[in-house]
Order: C-alpha cells, then structure tokens, then sequence
C-alpha cells in the first residue's frame, strides 16, 4: 500500500461537519514512486480527518492523483497518526498543539527526567508529572488528559475501521460519541444508528457480533416499530404488526413466550409503554400525554379578551376595505377571546385575510411599536416556503417552528424548550396539518403558557410526513374553540380551481371538470402521450413569458415514465439546456447544470434552509455547487448532493405549505395507489392562478373516490379527553 509520512504544515479548507480536509502537507518519507521528488516538500493532502492537527507525525495511505481544477492531490483513504520514540520526537509531540498545557521548556524537562519512557510514564500516572518542577497539579491533569484523549481517539478510529466502517463514518462516530465511545462500543452499538443507517450498521453487528444477540433484537425491535411510525404515521402499534415486521425486516422470528419476554424488558428500561393492546414506542406516548397537559395549561389561564372587539372589527372593515363574512368574522373575533383557537378552510375560504385581521387588532389594542411586535407576535409554519408565504401575506416576521425554536441539528434539541421559554403572547401557527407529533410537542414546550395560540390549517390536505395527526385529533377531541371555513371567495366570474378543491372535497365531479375555465383546463391524453404533452404546455407557456419560476409541475411519483424523476430530466432539457457556457456536474447519474432549479430535501438550520425550499444553481466550480435559495446562497460539496433534487417537477407531498401561480398535474393509471384523494385535493390547492390537468379523465375520477389514506393510529384526542376529565 503507498503511502507518505510527514506532518501537516497549513489547512485550506476544513469541513466541520463531515471531517473533509484540504491541506499541505510535508513529506518526510514515501514509498510512492510518483513523490520521490517530493522529500522534504509540500504536496495538497485531501480527505477526511477526524482530529486536524498541525506538526504531528503521521502516515498517510492513498494515491497521487490529478484533479481537473486543482491540479495533483495527494487523495487519503486512511491515516495514523505516528507514536514519537525517540526523545526528540518525544519533545516535538510534547509540545504540539495537540498536547494541552506543554510547551517546549516543559516538554524538554519532562523527557531529560523520564527519557524513553516519556509517554507510558504520563499514562501509567499523572502525578509522575508532579516529580517535573514547576508542574502544578492542574497542568499536569491537562497533560495527562490530553495524551489519554489523543490515544483514545486513535485507537477508537481503528476499531471501528475494523468492524468495517469508513474513515469518513469513523470521522462522524467519534465527533459524535467522543464522550462515549467505549459505551457505544462494548453496550450501545446501535445508538449508532443517530448517524450511520440502521440496515448497514445491523449489517456490520451481524458481521462481527452475530445474529442472534439480545443486543441486537431489542435495536431491531424498536427500529421496526419506528419504521411502522414512519410508514404509517402511528403512534402505536399492536404485537402481530412489530412480529410481522421484524420478521420481514430482520428476518428475526421470535416465540410468543419470547417475545414477551423482550417487549417486558423493554418496557422495564422505558424504552416502549404498554397500555391495554397497544404498544409505544416511550417518546411517543410522552409526546401525546405532554401536547394533552400543555393544551390544557394554556387553556386553563384567564382570557384577556380585547374590549368593544366587534365595534373594533366594523372599523378595521371600513378602513381596509373589506367585508368579513360570517365565518370569518367568528374566526377573528374568537382568535382574539380564546386562548386557543383553530381554523380550518380550503382554498380561496380567507384564512390568510383573517390572520391579518387578528395580527392588525391585537397590534391596534396593545399599541404595539416595530419592536414590540417582534416581541410579542410570532408566526409560524413547518417549512420555509410555508413561513415565506405568511411573512409576504402579513408584511410582519415569519418562522420556521425549527429556526423559532433554535433547532440544533447534531443532538436534534432545541435551545427553546421547558426549561427555556419563549416570551411572545400571540403566536399563530400556519399549515398546521404538516405538523408531527414531535414537532407539535417541541413547540408546546417551547412557548410560555400565558399565551393565545391560534392553529390555521386545512383538515382535508395530507397528514404531516412524521407521525401523528395533531389537527385532526385536537378538532376530534372537542375541547377546543374550533372555526371552519366554508365560503370561497371568487377570484374571476369564471374561476374554477377553489370549487375544485371543494368538489374533490366532497366528492361531488361532474363532466365540469373536462370543461375549460379561465383557471383551468384538462387534456385527456393515454398515459404514453402524457409527458410529450406536458412538454408542448410548457414551451408555450415560455412563449408567454412564464418561466420555470412561476410554473410547477406536481406528480405522485419518482420513478416510471410519467414520474417526477423522468419528468425533471425532460424539463431540464427545455428550460435549461446543455451550453458551453454552463458548468456541469454528475452525481449518482444525474446532471446538475448552472441555472438549474433544484429543490432542498432536508432541513439544515445552520444554512438557514429547509426541506422543501426551492433555490437554482449560481455556480458549479470543480466539486463545489453554489445554490441560491432566494437571496440565501449555501455551497454543497459532491458528497451533499443527496441533500438535493431537480425541482422543475416535484411530489404533491413535497409541496405542502408552498403556493404556485401555475400547476400542471399529470394524472396516469401508471400511478396505482398513489391516486387518492386527498392527495389530488393537496395537488390541486397549491395552484393560485392556473391548474393544467394532463392524462386520464377516468383516473382523475377514480382518484378523487379512492379514500385511501391509511387512518392513522393515534391517541392524542384520548390523552386530551382524558386531561380535560381529570
């Protein structure tokens, strides 16, 4: 194996996150052909570092390579980090930035006492150092910790090198759990699971450990569980359902005496609840009962209701010009004398006209000033389109509940929380059928419970993606002031696309939707003619000067001929065609290319984006791709393209909490199950000024009969009921 020992002289580039590293590095020794001439020069070192560390004797493996921007690059695949022998080194390594607390006077005093022995004579016992004068109790703790730290994370980067990860996953795994190692090692294996994926790392425990250890059927246990909350939404689980997974899944067949005996033990150390024939997982029984006591606090704090509030409202009307109807005007006037309201309405009902009304009478009563505004109003939704959309619609400041909360991305913690509130009094939540029972717990704990609380929503779009059904459960359980929007307010004499969405609501479609209106048309086309047809709308539509900013494409799908993935690579080609003058890049097959549309798939706080923003690629220079996410530019290295779609087409799930002055849905019988719906409802509400329905009016039918959307298995509206009895 080639390799170059010497020491890192200068770091270039220095990813925190991942470990990656480009530096200088001089070359002492090699048995590389290619860098003979290179002894005692400096060559670029690129790869993944777990401890960056100027001066400190090392041993790289990997190849010398060319890269088409930088030039040759020394590419390492694996390192060690060399133990100092002689007294000289000894004194070198002492007296590096890696050892706390020694410099070189004190390093060359500690090795003309203890020689050779320098280094086992610190590990065998701190207070050895104590015999060096000048050395106080103190420094030498430093002393000691440091080299013990320095071995333990060497030796830990091995092992786990050996079991068989990477030196990019062993970089991740020690940042991680530096703290707790040796634990993750000998008793908490698949806590691993935080970083690296769950069939891998079961992969690799399998390799080295075996199958059959308890260890490793209670990880798969709970893992299947989660993966029933995943798929499913649930929240709680009966036997034959975790059984049957784990079998499928794991390919672990367990006795019934058995497996009671393994869900029992999970249930000694809290990791799962029993109640009655249903089974949690801990967090998510905890996560219901909290929202159930949390509600109820709010709610149990005295209304500050505003006074003479319906005279107030008849004077907002006339000064903006508008005429609340009946709904809505319950709607505000109960938002503002309740400490919990929720409202609900499809399209074009007024829900963003009423969060006006109650932000500009609360902001009128209490006589709040720019700043106090900021520090007693806040509003909130799931995604950051979402709050993009409520910021553009209100004129105030809006959030997304992760950036509202200070969302730390390494422990998936919150600074906001229980212990640490937020002091606003007036906080509204949009989208609110997009909120999981986790986020909807971290929110709770998050804001003061002297507060109004007002959830918006739509009880007709698709559930949140985590699990849960927060909205539908809190109106079921009936316990709270609820609101819901019915008249839709017409946008032309011959708009059609909000009574749509209230007719696939109902289920109520006549030969009216083959109809053409100013909003809308359909074109039947066979399933083989879709994506052509799609293609001609779209390069009229270019010559009317509506570009891919304004137009989006909504499918149920990624992958078959019709799908999203199929459908991105057709549209790339029309609205950003190959050029001399544009930089590309392939990852996993696909071409990203400058002035493409790409859309985020995770949220990432420290970006300041999130899952489901759309940006366009600026810049694309060797590996590195600049994206601008309206005015936000985030760099992405190769490896982060993971983190990243073409947007030209996306999922109707994907869409959620967005708004897009133009749709196209293809609908195919290729779409099976995915035509339902709920899914057709959600589709179809994103679209403001124009809805273009391409395919097969009799799946478009079938669609909007089809209930499936699998009920979800939940207990919050019981948690609730019971709070509210006691």
């Amino acid at each position: 194996m080639n390799y170059i020992k010497g020491k890192l002289k200068k770091i270039i580039f220095h990813n925190n996150d991942s470990g990656y590293v480009v530096a200088l590095f001089r070359v002492k020794e090699t048995n590389d052909s290619l860098i003979k001439d290179k002894i005692n020069k400096s060559i670029t070192v690129t790869g993944i570092f777990t401890d960056v560390n100027i001066d400190i004797n090392m041993t790289l493996y990997g190849t010398y390579q060319k890269n088409a921007k930088f030039g040759m690059q020394y590419v390492v695949t694996s390192y060690e980090i060399d133990i100092p022998t002689t007294k000289d080194a000894i004194i070198e390594f002492l007296s590096s930035s890696f050892i706390d607390g020694c410099g070189e006077r004190t390093a060359k005093k500690i090795v003309d006492h203890f020689k050779e022995q320098t280094l086992d004579k610190i590990k065998e016992d701190k207070n050895n150092l104590l015999e060096i004068e000048g050395i106080t109790p103190s420094r030498a703790l430093k002393i000691y910790n440091s080299l013990l730290n320095y071995n333990k994370s060497s030796e830990a980067i091995l092992e786990f090198q050996n079991l068989g990860f990477s030196i990019e996953e062993c970089s991740k795994i020690y940042n991680k759990f530096k703290d707790r190692i040796d634990e993750v090692l000998k008793d908490a294996f698949y806590d691993l699971k935080e970083i690296i994926d769950f069939k891998k790392l079961d992969n690799i425990y399998i390799r080295n450990f075996g199958k059959e250890s308890k260890t490793r059927i209670f990880a798969c246990v709970l893992e299947s569980m989660q993966i029933l909350s995943n798929s499913n939404g649930d929240t709680y689980y009966y036997r034959e359902e975790i059984s049957n997974l784990l079998n499928k899944e794991f390919d672990i067949i367990l006795g019934e005496e058995v497996f009671e005996e393994i869900l029992n033990e999970l249930s000694d150390n809290q990791k799962i609840i029993f109640k009655d024939r249903k089974i949690y997982l801990s967090k998510y029984y905890l996560y219901e009962e909290n929202v159930a006591k949390k509600l109820k606090r709010i709610d149990s704090f005295l209304t500050q209701k505003i006074p003479n509030l319906k005279d107030k409202l008849l004077e907002l009307e006339k000064r903006i010009g508008i005429d609340y109807n009946a709904d809505q005007e319950k709607a505000i006037i109960s938002a503002l004398d309740n400490n919990i309201t929720i409202i609900s309405g499809g399209p074009g009902t007024g829900k963003t006209t009423i969060i006006n009304a109650i932000t500009k009478l609360y902001i009128e009563n209490k006589r709040l000033g720019p700043q106090d505004i900021l520090e007693n109003i806040a509003l909130l939704a799931p995604t950051g389109r979402a709050s993009k959309k409520l910021a553009m619609s209100t004129s105030l400041p809006a959030y997304t509940i992760h950036r509202y909360l200070k969302w730390y991305k390494d422990s998936n913690d919150f600074f906001y929380n229980e212990y640490n509130k937020t002091g606003h009094k007036l906080i509204i939540v949009d989208e609110v059928s997009m909120i999981d029972i986790d986020l909807f717990n971290a929110l709770l704990n998050g804001i003061s419970s002297n507060i109004k609380l007002i959830l918006v929503g739509d009880t007709f779009q698709l559930p949140s993606v985590g699990p849960g059904l927060v909205l539908d459960d809190l109106i079921r359980s009936d316990y709270f002031n609820f609101v819901p929007l019915n008249q839709i307010y017409r946008q032309s004499d011959n708009s059609y696309i909000p009574y749509l969405a209230k007719d696939i609501k109902n289920k109520e479609i006549s030969e009216e939707i083959l109809s053409k209106k100013d909003d809308y048309a359909f074109f039947q086309v066979s399933s083989d003619k879709i994506k052509e047809m799609i293609e001609q709308i779209i390069k009229i539509s270019i010559n009317k000067k509506i570009s891919e900013k304004n137009m989006q494409i909504l499918a149920p799908m990624y992958k078959g001929e019709n799908g999203i993935d199929n459908l991105n690579i057709s549209l790339q080609n029309i609205y950003n065609p190959p050029s001399v003058n544009k930089n590309e890049l392939i990852y996993m097959d696909i071409v990203y290319r400058e002035n493409d549309k790409v859309l985020q798939l995770v949220n990432d706080l420290d970006k300041n984006v999130f899952n489901g923003d759309i940006g366009y690629i600026k810049s694309i220079v060797g590996n590195t791709i600049t994206i601008d996410f309206e005015g936000n530019k985030v760099e992405y290295q190769k490896k982060d393209l993971k983190q990243i779609k073409h947007a030209y087409a996306i999922t109707i799930h994907k869409s959620q909490g967005s708004e897009f002055e133009h749709v196209i849905m293809p609908i195919s019988t290729s779409y099976y199950k995915m035509l339902y719906n709920k899914l057709i409802y959600t589709g179809v509400s994103r679209a403001k000024k124009s809805l273009t329905i391409v395919g097969d009016a009799q799946a478009f039918a079938r669609a909007i009969n089809n209930d499936y959307s699998r009920n979800r298995k939940t207990t919050l509206k019981d948690k609730i009921i019971e709070v509210y009895n006691n």
